[in-house]
């Protein structure tokens, strides 16, 4: 077992770098807007060459070396919207472990339903309203106040510290940490310790997630005159089907699968599945009358989220079966069945170092236990443990978890300056080689 991690500095010291990371409450929620402000909605991935920029142009005015590492070839990447990630890092006067925050900067598409502009990083009622603002610029945007805190009171005074702003993390992440994590962005010994300032809520230490499958399916048909279906072979119908012996079979069955995993909230403690999309029959940007056809196609994407105490190869066997009983039972019933993307659960152990760290510094801060949670949905944690081998990961931000892809998003404030604390507090600690390392 590890060692709970010690005090690195004096109350006093201490004391001080919390009062300047306070006194820079305004310059905190300026950087939150200046990031807000740049709309990286991904899709398509808009202007993430600009984010990048403005997180390496700050940083490199405070001494970081800073690289921009574009995904050459991965899912989206044209010089239209290349996928540019920026990594800043900064050396201090002696060797010593490397303590690395990620963020991801792209946003999902703000929707509909907002009552401020959710690219204006709106000011009120102590929050930062937009697009963003709580997954994860207000996150980003506490990182490197901490940061830049340490850095003014001369703490870096052993190892490395690290910034990246990387891409895509709302469609796998490939073209952001995963790409990074492939050339050693993200492995030993560059980087012993990885925070990701995803908002799990400023109390809480996030040591993983659930596991995903992603997969589409689609029905065969044949096509004929919609007013003789009988000649044809209705692929909707035999989608109907498959949506009939999900909803009646397989959803129950998922809801009794229950996890130890400490996941948030109460509800992802269980098995899930969503559907994602589905379409069959007339295009779908077609506006005007319909043609009178029996649909030959239907697809539907699956969204399935799964437990750390389940077979991977179950989680599809459980979607085959269900196929492969069709298209024994009914006439004419066929299918293609293909995985979009899959990620294993993972969850970092509870002694880890940056857990514990993180976990005293949040305490702390706060003056009460942290918590120890796991995420319902995957976030890049996992390109980190699974590509680049480093298990000292876990996401820890400001932002409430239930805001994230919601109209009026927000971060709060207080909160922000709160996890900028926990953040610096919890580097010092790393740094030192005091949480267990």
């Amino acid at each position: 077992m590890s060692a709970a991690p010690t005090a690195v500095i004096d109350p006093f010291l201490r004391d001080a770098l919390f009062a300047r990371i306070a006194d820079r409450r305004d310059e905190l929620i300026a950087l939150t807007q200046a990031l807000i402000r740049i709309p990286t909605i991904n899709p398509p991935g808009d202007v993430y060459a600009d984010c990048a920029a403005l997180i390496g142009r700050r940083l490199a005015a405070r001494g970081f070396q800073v690289e921009y590492v574009r995904a050459h070839g991965s899912a989206g990447d044209s010089d239209r919207f290349p996928r540019t990630n920026v990594i800043a890092r900064i050396e201090g006067p002696r060797p010593g472990p490397c303590v690395h925050f990620n963020g991801h900067i792209d946003v999902v598409p703000p929707g509909q339903g907002w009552t401020v502009d959710p690219f204006a990083g709106v000011v009120k009622d102590g929050r930062v309203y937009g697009r963003g603002a709580c997954d994860m610029k207000g996150g980003i945007a506490a990182s490197i106040i901490a940061v830049e805190s340490l850095l003014d009171a001369g703490l870096l005074t052993a190892g490395a510290l690290e910034i990246s702003g990387t891409v895509d993390e709302e469609s796998g992440g490939f073209g952001g940490v995963g790409h990074l994590a492939k050339l050693g962005y993200f492995s030993k010994p560059r980087v012993d310790h990885v925070i990701i300032p995803e908002p799990l809520n400023v109390d809480r230490v996030c040591v993983g997630h659930r596991g995903v499958w992603w997969a589409e399916i689609e029905t065969k048909g044949r096509v004929a005159h919609g007013s003789m279906p009988f000649l044809g072979n209705c692929a909707v119908r035999h989608m109907g089907a498959v949506l009939h012996r999900i909803e009646e079979e397989l959803i129950p069955r998922l809801s009794e699968k229950r996890t130890d995993m400490p996941v948030v909230p109460e509800g992802a403690r269980q098995s899930t599945i969503n559907i994602n999309a589905i379409h069959g029959g007339q295009r779908e940007d077609h506006d005007g009358l319909p043609s009178p056809m029996v649909p030959d196609r239907c697809r539907m994407v699956i969204d399935r989220r799964y437990l750390i105490e389940e077979d991977p190869d179950a989680v599809r066997g459980e979607i085959v079966a269900i196929l492969d009983d069709l298209r024994q039972r009914r006439p004419g019933f066929d299918y293609d069945l293909r995985e979009i993307l899959a990620f294993l659960p993972t969850m970092t152990d509870a002694d880890a170092p940056v857990v514990l760290a993180v976990a005293a510094a949040i305490e702390t801060v706060l003056g009460r236990p942290a918590q120890r949670v796991v995420s319902p949905g995957t976030y890049d944690q996992k390109h980190i443990v699974r590509i680049g081998h480093l298990k000292d990961c876990i996401a820890y931000g400001p932002g409430i978890l239930d805001l994230a892809h919601q109209p009026d998003e927000y971060v709060g404030i207080d909160d922000m300056v709160q996890s900028a604390k926990v953040m610096a507090l919890a580097t010092l600690a790393l740094l030192a080689g005091r949480a267990g390392g």
